[in-house]
């Protein structure tokens, strides 16, 4: 961990983010909690099980949310940018965390005390509705996983995720978004053998959807992807949405 001041850089806060739902004043009060530490790629910021209580403020970067199964596999839970609340929920309740937190590349985040975010969200409601709110969201898409795995194929629930991070931390504006997502990390996230992970992207980059890299998948266009999304569920799923 470096505590060696950053500058800030970001114009654009993800509505979906924590500093994305709050007014220019306690977006403010947010970034001026705790203090600034960088962490370098394939740093783990937090760790599972673990009995800390921080909570990390992503100003820039991303990192991996995951968690090991009864069988000691790996799953990656979710995935988080500048603007989002990592750890919070240890940062709330105190008790141990559910998963360990990844920095992806280099990050910048403002490392924050389960105290002082206690006290913060006492002295400013709309920072602690705020946080409801964005808990809530993360809680919604979870259970929106849940149901595509139940009604979806491997491709429908690729093109599902894929969608709704793209949407979430998109610039505004934007019809394409680039993701920092392995293929194996994506076959966690959808819950598939890896083979037929490959197969959805072969599916998706034939279709002029995505174009795939070296740990990165660019979405080109994000209607597309959607109509591919909607088009690979079954005849009684749920339709696209932002939300989904």
């Amino acid at each position: 961990m470096n505590s060696t001041p950053v500058r800030v850089t970001a114009a654009y806060w993800p509505p979906a983010g924590l500093l994305g739902r709050v007014d220019a004043a306690d977006r403010a009060t947010l970034l001026g909690l705790g203090h600034r530490v960088v962490y370098p790629a394939g740093q783990i910021t937090i760790h599972e099980a673990d009995t800390s209580d921080f909570a990390l403020l992503l100003l820039g970067g991303t990192v991996k949310v995951t968690a090991h199964a009864l069988d000691g596999r790996e799953a990656l839970l979710a995935v988080r940018m500048a603007g989002d609340l990592v750890g919070e929920l240890a940062g709330i309740d105190g008790q141990p965390r559910t998963g360990t937190v990844t920095a992806c590349g280099r990050v910048l985040a403002r490392y924050i005390l389960r105290a002082e975010l206690l006290e913060c969200t006492n002295k400013h409601p709309a920072i602690g509705l705020a946080l409801s709110a964005s808990v809530v969201a993360k809680l919604r898409t979870a259970t929106t996983r849940i149901v595509d795995f139940t009604g979806c194929d491997v491709l429908g629930r690729l093109a599902r995720i894929l969608h709704h991070l793209a949407v979430t931390y998109r610039l505004p504006g934007r019809n394409e978004a680039q993701l920092p997502l392995s293929q194996p990390e994506m076959a966690t996230l959808v819950g598939a053998a890896e083979s037929s992970i490959h197969k959805a992207l072969r599916a998706l980059r034939e279709s002029g959807a995505v174009v795939t890299g070296y740990r990165r998948i660019t979405i080109l266009d994000l209607e597309h992807l959607a109509r591919i999304a909607a088009a690979a569920a079954p005849p009684n799923g749920r339709p696209m949405s932002p939300n989904t």
